[in-house]
């Protein structure tokens, strides 16, 4: 069974990790295949935009604990970090598509911040988010310590890195750490809309406002409005912006091409 499956439907690839026995939990086979699926979407003009979902119960454990408790082939945290959870999330935020991270179960751990880090969030109200480093003696990683305080503040972040608290999907909804929550039997269907309909919109915009959005974590006021004209005028330039008003003049829906 692949640790990792990818399909490309209606300009929408899933990446599917799977290996439900183990809660979708890395290992070193999921890290190298949800890598190179990333790079696959990354490289091929048809994918205009990306779900990443877990199969079975959960959406990810995070890192498989057997692997690094096993004396033949336990890798060191350097290489964990370096080689596996490091050049996904980076993929992750750089990749110029939308990015849904559809969470179906419990996410926890590094499985977690995957989900923080990508562009749109939802999840099914059986799925829990818990920052489980705190009770094997770690730190937060994978981006977990820039991406949780920033969507749900400081105090809470601190609490929920340092407590361990399991919350559940409602909750996290609540608080702006995810976008939605879908009942169980819609939530598939629920995704599957939400990602095509990404799909068909203007994605070459779509990439520049979350390069905007990205940066804004650093830069200033300025630095930013500046960065916005930048940006705008690409935008102003793409077959996409000159279909779009066009649609509005002549009142037709547009179709735009992702150029």
């Amino acid at each position: 069974m692949e640790a990792v499956e990818l399909t490309i439907y209606n300009g929408v690839a899933t990446i599917t990790l799977n290996r439900p026995n183990s809660y979708n939990s890395v290992n070193a086979a999921l890290a190298a295949a949800f890598n190179m699926a990333l790079d696959k979407c990354a490289n091929n003009a048809e994918v205009r935009a990306v779900i990443i979902t877990g199969n079975g119960k959960a959406f990810c454990a995070g890192q498989d604990l057997k692997e690094v408790t096993t004396p033949e082939i336990m890798p060191g945290f350097d290489a964990l970090l370096t080689e596996r959870f490091t050049p996904i999330i980076t993929k992750i935020i750089e990749l110029e598509l939308p990015v849904i991270a559809a969470v179906n179960g419990v996410a926890a751990g590094a499985g977690a911040n995957i989900a923080l880090a990508c562009d749109i969030i939802v999840a099914t109200e059986k799925a829990s988010f818990i920052q489980a480093f705190s009770a094997i003696g770690l730190i937060p990683d994978s981006g977990g310590t820039f991406t949780l305080p920033r969507l749900v503040g400081r105090a809470k972040a601190m609490a929920y890195t340092m407590l361990g608290d399991k919350i559940d999907a409602v909750t996290a909804e609540k608080i702006g750490m995810i976008y939605k929550v879908f009942p169980a039997e819609v939530f598939e269907a629920a995704v599957k809309k939400m990602a095509e309909g990404l799909a068909n919109m203007p994605t070459k915009s779509l990439a520049l406002t979350k390069r905007a959005i990205n940066a804004s974590y650093q830069n200033t006021f300025t630095e930013q409005l500046a960065l916005e004209k930048k940006l705008q005028i690409e935008a102003s330039e793409t077959e996409d912006y000159a279909e779009g008003v066009a649609a509005f003049v002549e009142k037709r829906k547009p179709i735009f091409k992702g150029k």
